[in-house]
């Protein structure tokens, strides 16, 4: 019989091993932190103390725990506790808590309760743990103190950096990636929107499934002939249960494709009819949580769904709308964007953003009153040229001039050649909006005057529809008109242009 350790020795073991576990995390943190000096004769720079440039630095006013007691248990019951982690390579420390600030509110849209925030200084994320090793030991402690269940991180982690912080942090973590796929799975309503979201998510599933211990095989290699069961080259095992989820996440990612593909068919069909009717359109497009609903509200009078939420609009919205001077036009509202937006959500969704690429002018709206208004223009930007969009005029929207500071106004309208300030919420700027849309979209080129008998009243109401009119005049003959018409148009009243013409 083996002789069993006492509880004392057990205890005594666990210290040891924690203390050298501790010394090895003090090590590893030491060599963590390589920062690149920009040496000035014997002057270092302005830097920060050695340890103080390594800890883990706490972000303040991110947690989101409430204080009144009943609220904090029900919101217990139903919500992830989580803690959000970041790694600090370039720009300002304002920089590195505005990205936190806004994965807190991700995470806050995804329905889950904000305890701490936390971001470390560092050239590059590290290749195993995305905070290093040393860290991952402290951010542990961090999640025990907190009592969170799970760890956020700001950035897209490699599948062995998730696997290898989970095994550290003994918490569940989720990526910036995996954050913004959860939202876009709540509020995706339409079979479309459905579609995409379940195709990006099994993009990003897939090189992360991970197979738990050996995973037994489902099937053995193919029976041959004879006595002894299988065929040259065909013995042993099948697949194991980790290719057989793959094998078929593959076969339904697939299935997904062609079913989006589908439904884009049936979009362009529309698309085409309002080309036809050439009826101009503008796309509203901008940073999540801009306000570009609340916009189209008050351009059109829509009651499109308006939240103070991140991603609270998904599905395209298609609404008509009319200059002052009377011409019709579309106006759609897309997809919020985001900075980082996940590559495969970019190409989930490029059915959907083919609106903005496919219209006549993009009304790009900014949240005058965010820290960063112009990192917002840049992500947004960076979207558009994806999907190829790159030659559609645009009108700057900058929004929520209420809450704006007056000063951060003046600087955006500045550096926006082609800008507005507007309010949403209050209706300030909206009339010059309107004038502004009337004077940017195209025009049809060709002016024409003709004598239209009574009997045409249908090619009067065309030209009202279609064109831009110009003048109008009842005569004993019929109406004169003169009016900008397209091509079409214009070859249908040619036979009415008078001969001196």
């Amino acid at each position: 019989m083996t002789s069993s350790s006492s509880p004392s020795q057990d205890a005594q073991s666990f210290a040891d091993k924690s203390r050298t576990e501790s010394l090895r995390a003090d090590a590893l943190m030491e060599e963590d932190v390589a920062w690149s000096y920009e040496i000035d004769g014997d002057r270092d720079g302005d830097q920060f103390d050695r340890s103080e440039r390594a800890a883990l630095r706490r972000v303040a006013g991110l947690s989101t725990e409430l204080e009144d007691v009943t609220e904090v248990e029900y919101r217990q019951l139903r919500l992830e506790r989580v803690v959000l982690v970041g790694v600090w390579t370039s720009g300002t420390v304002q920089d590195a808590e505005n990205s936190l600030a806004e994965l807190a509110a991700l995470a806050e849209t995804a329905g889950a309760l904000v305890l701490d925030g936390v971001i470390q200084r560092r050239d590059k994320p590290d290749p195993a743990t995305y905070i290093g090793s040393g860290k991952a030991y402290e951010l542990r402690d961090i999640v025990l103190e907190t009592g969170a269940d799970t760890v956020v991180c700001d950035g897209e982690l490699s599948p062995g950096q998730l696997i290898h912080l989970e095994d550290v942090v003994k918490v569940k973590v989720v990526d910036r990636t995996a954050l913004i796929l959860d939202i876009f799975a709540q509020h995706a309503k339409s079979r479309e929107g459905k579609a995409q979201v379940s195709l990006a998510q099994m993009q990003y599933m897939l090189p992360r499934l991970r197979g738990w211990g050996q995973s037994l095989s489902r099937q053995m290699g193919g029976g041959g002939s004879g006595s002894s069961g299988g065929g040259m080259a065909t013995r042993g095992p099948g697949e194991t249960k980790i290719e057989t989820d793959r094998r078929r996440i593959r076969e339904k990612m697939a299935k997904m494709r062609r079913e989006i593909a589908e439904m884009k068919t049936g979009r362009e069909i529309k698309r085409q009819e309002r080309r036809r009717n050439k009826v101009p359109s503008v796309a509203i497009a901008g940073y999540t949580n801009a306000g570009k609903s609340s916009l189209l509200n008050r351009l059109t009078g829509a009651g499109v769904l308006v939240e103070n939420a991140l991603f609270a609009t998904l599905d395209p919205t298609v609404r008509r709308a009319e200059t002052p001077s009377g011409r019709l036009y579309t106006l759609a509202d897309t997809v919020g964007f985001v900075r980082h937006l996940p590559h495969h959500l970019v190409e989930a969704f490029r059915s959907t953003m083919e609106e903005v690429g496919d219209s006549d002018l993009i009304l790009h709206v900014v949240d005058g009153s965010h820290p960063a208004p112009e990192e917002q223009l840049a992500a947004v930007r960076e979207v558009i040229r994806d999907v190829g969009a790159v030659d559609v005029p645009e009108i700057v929207v900058i929004n929520k001039a209420d809450a704006a500071d007056p000063l951060v106004l003046q600087r955006l309208l500045r550096i926006e050649r082609h800008s507005i300030a507007v309010s949403a919420r209050t209706g300030q700027g909206i009339d010059e909006l309107l004038a502004l849309i009337d004077a940017e979209l195209p025009r049809p080129r060709v002016e024409i005057e003709a004598l239209l008998p009574y009997t045409q009243g249908a090619l009067v109401s065309r030209a009202h529809a279609e064109g831009e009119v110009l003048s109008e005049e009842h005569t004993s003959e019929g109406t004169l008109l003169k009016a900008r018409v397209h091509e079409e148009l214009a070859a249908s009243l040619a036979p009415y242009v008078p001969a001196a013409h």
